[in-house]
């Protein structure tokens, strides 16, 4: 099940379960959408991976299965894979 992190790596903007702007890579690195596309160019910076849109949980679902509240932050910033 996605961990459905709270908070972009990168700038650290809030990424509330229903956020649509939610970008994920295959090991549920997030980002927002706007550093995923302007500074990563579509890249997770940690693995190299494909970013896409997180999925949405079900509102309904959340309470059993509620969202991380752990916050990766990395304030060196992100800097796309070469």
């Amino acid at each position: 099940m996605l961990s459905l992190r709270p908070s972009c790596e990168c700038c650290d903007k809030d990424l509330p379960p229903e956020s649509v702007t939610a970008m994920i890579c295959s090991f549920e690195c997030t980002f927002c959408a706007d550093c995923a596309s302007q500074k990563l160019g579509g890249h997770c910076p940690n693995c190299g991976g494909e970013l896409l849109r997180r999925p949405r949980r079900p509102e309904a679902k959340l309470p059993a299965y509620p969202a991380s509240t752990e916050r990766v932050f990395k304030p060196q910033g992100c800097v796309a894979i070469q």
